[in-house]
């Protein structure tokens, strides 16, 4: 998601949701059916998480985040989405270079791959150590939300190419952005000349894999 815009187009679905707490059948005196139904509505009511907000200015969130694997677990509280939590790996853009995380997070959302070379806007919640993520609500454009990422830098960036998911040196990944013009912390959100072959070697984290930045 290169720019706000396109990241509400693509915020993730559906829209998972936190609740306050448990209403237990034993706080007023009526039938099970009568208090299940009265559950449920407090759910709803306290349904949207205290991060949803239409005020998320994408100017406070300077860095870019382009997530390439997420592992999901999603929780539920009488029926209803609860949080979701997980674990992946992304590559975070900062001061116009990329380098690769493995990140894990708790949230009231899943947090979605990127498609193709977009990005989410971010900032630093802890320097080196916990990001904040701004991700748009589905259904609700003006609306935004936010995950924090708990995260682990790599010494390199990572790539994708058919389905493999590899890694090379930042050094590398820096001189492919510069040829190709792509610099998402800049508005520079899609890469051009993708047919010219990249300059540097790299290997998989599951099986050799020649460079995706083609």
């Amino acid at each position: 998601m290169p720019s706000s815009e396109r990241r509400l187009r693509l915020a993730p679905i559906p829209i998972f949701v936190a609740s306050s707490g448990v209403v237990h059948d034993t706080i007023c005196p009526m039938r099970r059916s009568d208090s299940i139904a009265l559950s449920m509505a407090f759910a709803l009511v306290f349904a949207i998480p205290t991060t949803v907000s239409a005020k998320n200015n994408v100017a406070e969130f300077p860095l870019r985040v382009h997530i390439f694997q997420q592992h999901t677990t999603q929780h539920y509280h009488n029926g209803v989405p609860d949080f979701a939590n997980g674990f992946g790996r992304a590559n975070l853009f900062e001061n116009g270079v990329a380098q690769g995380i493995d990140y894990s997070f708790s949230c009231s959302d899943q947090v979605m791959t990127s498609s193709g070379y977009e990005t989410y806007p971010a900032k630093w919640k802890k320097k080196d150590e916990e990001l904040i993520i701004l991700e748009g609500v589905m259904g609700n454009p003006n609306a935004t939300h936010t995950c924090t990422l708990k995260i682990q830098k790599k010494d390199f960036a990572y790539f994708m190419r058919n389905g493999n998911l590899g890694s090379e040196p930042t050094s590398a990944y820096k001189q492919w952005m510069e040829k190709h013009d792509y610099d998402p912390e800049h508005g520079k959100n899609e890469p051009t000349i993708l047919t010219d072959p990249a300059p540097a070697k790299a290997t998989s984290s599951s099986a050799a894999s020649p460079n995706s930045q083609n």
